[in-house]
């Protein structure tokens, strides 16, 4: 049994930064990734990471093309950690943010950001950006 628990949401100005954080516990599992839902639109992939260190992919990240440059994913396995370093913060960056996890190495895998790939889910964290 998994359980996450996102942290850090808050409202900040255009260009401004924020660090979000989602604490783990249970089993370890695979792939953790950052999903996002803005009001009145479909949930999207922001950000993932292979979390399994056992596999010669760990540590691989991926970012959604509106992110890249902006966003960092990153895992600290000693504290079951995972943190999504977020600057260059817009407007359109407003949403809720929600932890994902797998114990599935294909929710690491291919260029799409596969929501129905990811079983474990967090309550979510609202950034609003104005």
């Amino acid at each position: 049994h998994v359980q996450l628990v996102e942290s850090g949401g808050a409202s900040v100005q255009a260009g401004g930064s924020l660090s979000l954080s989602c604490t783990s516990s249970g089993y370890e599992t695979t792939c953790m990734a950052w999903f996002r839902q803005a009001p009145g639109a479909e949930r999207e992939g922001v950000a993932r990471i292979y979390v399994d260190s056992s596999n010669s992919y760990y540590g691989t990240t991926h970012y959604a093309d509106s992110v890249k440059g902006r966003f960092t994913i990153s895992r600290d396995n000693a504290g079951n950690t995972l943190s999504l370093q977020m600057t260059s913060l817009q407007p359109e960056d407003t949403a809720m943010y929600y932890c994902a996890a797998t114990f599935s190495g294909f929710g690491c895998f291919g260029e799409d950001f596969r929501e129905d790939r990811f079983g474990i889910w967090g309550q979510g964290t609202q950034v609003t950006v104005s």
